[in-house]
């Protein structure tokens, strides 16, 4: 079986956000499934995908105040920056971190540790709602 979809998440402030429960939401279909792929695609160049914990939400705290400082706003250097001081920061962060994620199917759910998740990580002050492409393969 191949099923592709296209999930449009709300908006969400910036920061690092589970979305889960959503994308599992948007595939009933994965039920079917005894072994196969899910490829997660955000449709977007200042937002980005990641799989972390999934319990702690100081885990997902931290990882803003990291990346706030790894990549800050503001520098002289910065040439694009059209759309605001979070602008190119948002461009840096989403390709430190990518565009998908890949997991695999089990028996209908997916195989993933007991503390995972899969994040959406929001770079922009307003991003607006993200589009993500939910691609499911398998038998």
């Amino acid at each position: 079986m191949w099923l592709q979809k296209e999930l449009q998440l709300s908006p969400r402030t910036r920061g690092f956000h589970l979305i889960t429960d959503e994308v599992m939401r948007a595939l009933p279909e994965m039920a079917q499934l005894q072994v196969g792929l899910l490829h997660v695609l955000i449709k977007h160049t200042s937002a980005s995908l990641t799989i972390n914990e999934n319990a702690d939400p100081t885990v997902r705290h931290d990882f803003e105040q990291y990346f706030n400082r790894a990549v800050p706003e503001n520098e002289p250097y910065y040439r694009h920056c059209d759309e605001g001081a979070d602008d190119l920061p948002a461009h840096i962060k989403a390709s430190l971190l990518g565009a998908s994620v890949t997991l695999p199917v089990t028996e209908g759910r997916l195989n993933v540790g007991i503390w995972q998740g899969i994040y959406l990580c929001e770079h922009r002050n307003h991003g607006g709602s993200r589009r993500l492409v939910l691609t499911l393969q398998g038998e």
